[in-house]
């Protein structure tokens, strides 16, 4: 039986949704079912369409009954993540055209990296870059000579760019095929422990490079559970890839297979072949409730906060921070996965993984198991790993190999899942709590205030936060300079906390999906540039966070706060340099962070 928290917050949705679903759904089935137009282009537009094809695809181009395939990438070689994808579209072509069909590379996305661009200026083009992803997915189908889409993409901003892209063509079948996370290196444990040595001076630049570089060593995601792998988790839950591919290592014969299985399946969901299946009907409030299912359960990325409303709110679906809130009371975490656990998403995957998460997730009543996929009806299949038999592909019973990693729905690391939203008279935020040790989660204490990244860092090295002390980073919200992420700042707010201080963060800015064990609000809306009380705040304010009962609270009167003046800093650097002149007329057209932060 389905969970009735479950049941009720998927039910407040739809109710919720109604008007804008309805129109979205209308949209869509004004083309379901229809072949391509390209009997409907004229023959100089059809020519131009194969005009560098050889004459075998260009014969099956002119036959509108055989399926013309789409191919969004986001290939690049300075992303290990997107290296592996350079070969994909040959290696696709090749299978497709074994079914009968053909495939075209319909257009680029860009891809960037948070991990480069952590604490640089560059990160205040990382979250608008996910609807600049979506606007060029959107270009690259605007040919209108697709039967079915591939989105090939995996990290922090490109798979929710990519599927708010696609869902603008949500009549067209879509499927997304992942490249896998690198081998595991030095265990993130170490890594970290390196960053913080770093951070209090304790070893040089050379002792931290070496650690880093033992790291990041391969083609692949990141192997800790952040916003990249919180993705391929909510690509599966949501019924977008071919069971089980989430986290086969790149270049290897199953990950091959897998791909491979994902190019045939397409053509077969294709308006021509007998399995129409529209990406419309896989994106539905209930599998939108089974992705954050997912987040909860796995303890993943706090992005998905901002990116899974946004994802909603294309095809007509509002969302809310407590939709997320409420579900997170129910969801139990069943994964322990760095930064929540010791573990990284390797040996999560090797222990059981998704496999074994989804299959517990169903058994417990936490999924909608009657959900549309690419591969079929339900999430069955979902609950099964692949493997190779004789060279060919076959699904065995999902098992749990190591209980450090993975729990069942019986016995879980918590009964309650990883976020928490915060409210009080600061504004709402969120939190991602089961990465924070339970001695952590409460702090009260006076604030420190600042309007950049830097000035922190610098006041951490002068000695000025070596005190009980919640730091305030205003004006790091969507509006103000792109929300960028705030990693940089875990080291030395971690060594604080080492230290024996009680130390937490408070910002409308965005941290990492590793961002791990300092206790934090983040995502406060409304941001400082849009007013309200957390523009008030000043230095020396005393501020209560308690994480446990979801509350944040500015310990100073309304009186007060009603002659207090919110007075913006010169935030004019924000708009020049780095590109962002480019995005100066976006910025303040970006949504709130409930709200996704996003154009749409």
């Amino acid at each position: 039986m389905l969970n009735k928290v479950v049941e009720q917050v998927t039910q407040r949705i739809i109710e919720r949704s109604a008007k804008t679903r309805a129109a979205y759904l209308a949209r869509m089935k004004e083309q379901y079912g229809k072949r391509v137009k390209r009997d409907q282009l004229a023959c100089t537009n059809l020519a131009h369409v194969a005009a560098a094809e050889d004459n075998k695809v260009k014969i099956r181009l002119k036959n509108i009954e055989s399926p013309n395939i789409g191919i969004v990438t986001a290939y690049n070689d300075m992303l290990s993540a997107h290296q592996p994808y350079y070969r994909y579209p040959e290696i696709l072509k090749d299978t497709i055209i074994g079914q009968n069909a053909t495939a075209q590379v319909a257009g680029g996305v860009p891809a960037m990296c948070d991990g480069v661009t952590q604490g640089q200026v560059g990160m205040e083009l990382s979250l608008l870059s996910r609807d600049i992803i979506a606007m060029s997915t959107a270009i690259s189908l605007s040919h209108n000579v697709f039967d079915g889409v591939i989105c090939l993409g995996i990290c922090d901003k490109i798979v929710p760019g990519l599927l708010i892209g696609a869902l603008a063509y949500g009549y067209l079948p879509t499927i997304f095929i992942p490249s896998g996370p690198m081998p595991s290196g030095i265990s993130n444990k170490d890594k970290a422990e390196t960053r913080k040595l770093f951070a209090e001076g304790k070893v040089g630049k050379e002792a931290l490079l070496e650690s880093e570089f033992k790291s990041y060593h391969a083609a692949g995601t990141c192997t800790f559970f952040g916003t990249a792998n919180t993705n391929q988790m909510l690509m599966e839950a949501m019924g977008l890839h071919i069971p089980g591919a989430a986290f086969v290592t790149p270049n290897t014969p199953l990950r091959r297979k897998l791909t491979d299985y994902a190019a045939a399946q397409i053509v077969k969901n294709t308006a021509q072949r007998d399995n129409f299946t529209p990406l419309c009907e896989i994106v539905t409030e209930k599998s939108i409730v089974n992705g954050i299912v997912g987040l909860l359960a796995t303890g993943g990325s706090t992005n998905h906060t901002l990116h899974i409303p946004a994802i909603a709110k294309v095809a007509g679906i509002s969302l809310t921070w407590d939709d997320f809130n409420d579900l997170s009371k129910a969801v139990p975490l069943l994964a322990k996965v760095y930064p929540n656990g010791a573990k990284d998403v390797n040996q999560f995957h090797e222990a059981g993984g998704m496999t074994y998460i989804m299959e517990q997730l169903l058994a417990g009543g936490y999924l909608h198991d009657d959900v549309k996929t690419v591969v079929g009806n339900g999430l069955t299949a979902y609950t099964k790993t692949p493997g190779l038999n004789n060279e060919q592909l076959e699904w065995t019973d999902a098992f749990n190999l190591d209980n450090t990693i993975l729990r069942s729905k019986d016995e879980p690391f918590s009964h309650e899942g990883g976020l928490r939203l915060l409210s009080g008279n600061l504004g709402r935020s969120v939190s991602k709590i089961s990465a924070i040790a339970a001695e952590y989660r409460y702090v009260k204490a006076p604030a420190s205030v600042f309007h950049s990244q830097d000035e922190v860092l610098a006041a951490y090295k002068e000695g000025k936060l070596n005190h009980d002390v919640v730091v305030v980073l205003k004006y790091q919200g969507p509006k103000a300079n792109g929300m960028p992420e705030l990693h940089g700042l875990t080291p030395a707010l971690a060594s604080l906390q080492d230290q024996g201080y009680k130390v937490a963060l408070v910002t409308d800015g965005r941290m990492s999906g590793a961002s791990g064990k300092v206790p934090n609000a983040i995502h406060m809306t409304p941001e400082a540039l849009s007013g309200g009380n957390f523009a008030k705040v000043l230095d020396g304010d005393i501020i209560e966070l308690d994480l446990e009962n979801g509350t944040l609270q500015l310990h100073v009167s309304d009186d007060e706060l009603a002659q207090r003046i919110g007075n913006t800093p010169d935030l004019s650097a924000n708009q020049v340099n780095f590109g962002r002149e480019l995005f100066n007329k976006l910025r303040p057209n970006l949504s709130d962070s409930e709200d996704g932060a996003t154009l749409f």
